[in-house]
């Protein structure tokens, strides 16, 4: 499959792009543990780039071990979305994505991110101007649409196809939805298997497990699959995933050492990447999803999010991994 003018392997699986996620050490980690094809930067802001350009750049970081991977902008303002993607082509991103999905009230209801799914002539302008101002290849990530009724999506992929968009990831939800409710996985096959279309789809929205996986790919026939916030303290779900879909057999579960293991070593990444204090702040998302539901551990789970300090983390972790070892196998 051709993404991007990438030539992906069978059965490609995307990071999606998530703020304070996917930054470079837990893109790192996923490439490191196996099975993800493509990952994505944290998305960047467009107005930010352009008026505080020394701290958003600190931001996009790429590692050649990462690639392949794209940096994600968003704004609403052409002229500033032609020169974030200007600046951003200079870190060599191997595609440039354009965020028409973020359903944070803060970005959507200034007419960015999802917001521009009410305003077509604004979103397919911006397109538009973005793919010719750089030569790096564009792609775009979208909704269904703003709400129920207005799903317009199909609309949206044939003119950016037209327009010269060499991607589509599409998340089976509307802007109204935010994260809510259900993935509706039908409109994703919809506009994948539409004559018309001839780019790459991507799906997203609700896998969790290789058998949904597989589902999705033989049901809906989309070119790959991308995935979010599953992927947030499970960083070695693409590895499931892929070994499902290549070989129709699960792998053997990890062991809960090896998992705690694969924390440590992220929250040491992240501690050498940004030092103590954020360090430990950035891996706190996956603490609270990895925890998740495991009985009886509440107190420490909210020790470890209370505490900063790197060296009493593992500490905290270390007790965790020899206390629950034989006691859970879970996630």
């Amino acid at each position: 499959m051709t993404f991007a003018h990438l030539n992906l392997s069978s059965y490609p699986l995307f990071l999606a792009p998530m703020e304070d996620v996917t930054n470079s050490s837990f893109r790192y980690l996923c490439k490191y543990i196996g099975g993800v094809d493509v990952v994505y930067t944290e998305f960047i802001s467009s107005d930010g780039l352009r008026y505080n350009t020394s701290r958003v750049k600190k931001k996009i970081k790429i590692n050649d071990f990462e690639r392949p991977i794209g940096i994600q902008i968003y704004g609403h303002i052409p002229e500033n979305m032609v020169y974030a993607a200007q600046v951003v082509e200079e870190f060599q991103p191997d595609f440039i994505d354009l965020n028409l999905g973020c359903p944070a009230k803060k970005i959507s209801n200034r007419g960015a991110g999802s917001g521009l799914l009410k305003n077509l002539p604004l979103l397919f302008e911006i397109a538009e101007k973005v793919i010719k101002a750089v030569d790096t290849p564009v792609t775009a990530k979208a909704r269904l649409g703003w709400d129920e009724n207005n799903i317009n999506i199909l609309e949206v992929a044939l003119t950016l196809q037209n327009i010269g968009i060499t991607g589509l990831v599409i998340h089976g939800r509307t802007r109204a939805q935010m994260f809510k409710g259900t993935a509706n996985w039908d409109y994703i096959g919809y506009v994948k298997n539409h004559p018309q279309i001839k780019i790459p789809i991507i799906g997203n929205g609700d896998v969790t497990t290789p058998e949904r996986a597989k589902e999705c790919f033989d049901k809906y026939k989309v070119d790959g699959i991308m995935i979010g916030r599953a992927a947030i303290g499970h960083p070695w779900i693409f590895k499931e995933i892929k070994h499902y879909l290549l070989f129709n057999e699960k792998l053997p579960p990890l062991s809960f050492n090896e998992k705690i293991d694969y924390l440590k070593k992220l929250l040491s990444i992240m501690v050498e990447e940004n030092g103590e204090k954020w360090g430990v702040i950035k891996i706190k998302c996956h603490y609270a999803n990895f925890f998740k539901g495991i009985p009886g551990i509440k107190e420490l789970k909210v020790k470890l999010l209370q505490n900063n300090n790197y060296k009493e983390n593992l500490e905290i972790l270390d007790f965790i991994k020899e206390k629950y070892a034989n006691v859970f196998n879970f996630n």
